[in-house]
C-alpha cells in the first residue's frame, strides 16, 4: 500500500531503490558547516494521517464483528437452554416410574389450580350477590318512599 515499505521477504526482485534528497544552500549556511537536511517526504507526511485512518477502520471492524459475533452468540446461547431442556425431560421420563411421578405432579397441579380458580369464583359470586341484595334493598326502599310521598300529596 502507499507508504509501505517493501520487506526483504515481499517482491525479492523489485529493484530497490533509494532516495536521495539534494538541498540548494541558501544564504544563511554554507554547505562547508551544515550538512545538508532532508526534506520531509510525502511517505512521512501520510504517516501523520495514517493513525486517523487506522483508528477509522479498526473502530468498523470492530463494529462489523460485533454484528457477526452478537447473533451467534444468541443462537449458542439458545442452543445451550434448549439442550438443558432436552437433557432434563429426558432424565425425568427415563423410566416408568419417573414419568408416572411426573404425571401425579402435573396431576396435584392441575388439581391445585382449579381448586383456587373454584375459591376465586365463588367469592366472586357471593360479592357480587351480596351488592345485588343490597342494591334490591336499596331501590325497594326508594320506591317505597317515593309512593308515601305521592300517597301524602294526593
Amino acid at each position: 500500500m502507499f507508504g509501505a515499505t517493501v520487506g526483504a521477504d515481499q517482491n525479492k526482485c523489485a529493484p530497490q531503490r533509494q532516495e536521495t534528497f539534494l538541498q540548494m544552500p541558501t544564504a544563511k549556511t554554507t554547505p562547508k558547516t551544515t550538512a545538508p537536511k532532508p526534506r520531509a517526504s510525502a511517505a512521512s507526511k501520510r504517516s501523520t494521517t495514517a493513525p486517523k485512518r487506522t483508528a477509522s477502520a479498526s473502530k468498523q471492524s470492530t463494529t462489523a464483528e460485533r454484528a457477526v459475533l452478537i447473533p451467534v452468540g444468541a443462537a449458542l446461547i439458545a442452543r445451550e437452554r434448549v439442550l438443558s431442556e432436552v437433557s432434563d425431560a429426558i432424565a425425568n421420563y427415563n423410566s416408568t416410574s419417573k414419568a408416572t411421578a411426573q404425571l401425579r405432579k402435573f396431576e396435584h397441579r392441575g388439581v391445585t389450580a382449579r381448586n383456587r380458580l373454584e375459591r376465586e369464583v365463588r367469592k366472586t359470586r357471593v360479592r357480587v350477590e351480596r351488592e345485588l341484595r343490597q342494591r334490591r334493598r336499596e331501590s325497594e326502599e326508594l320506591a317505597s318512599r317515593v309512593q308515601e310521598r305521592i300517597l301524602s300529596i294526593v
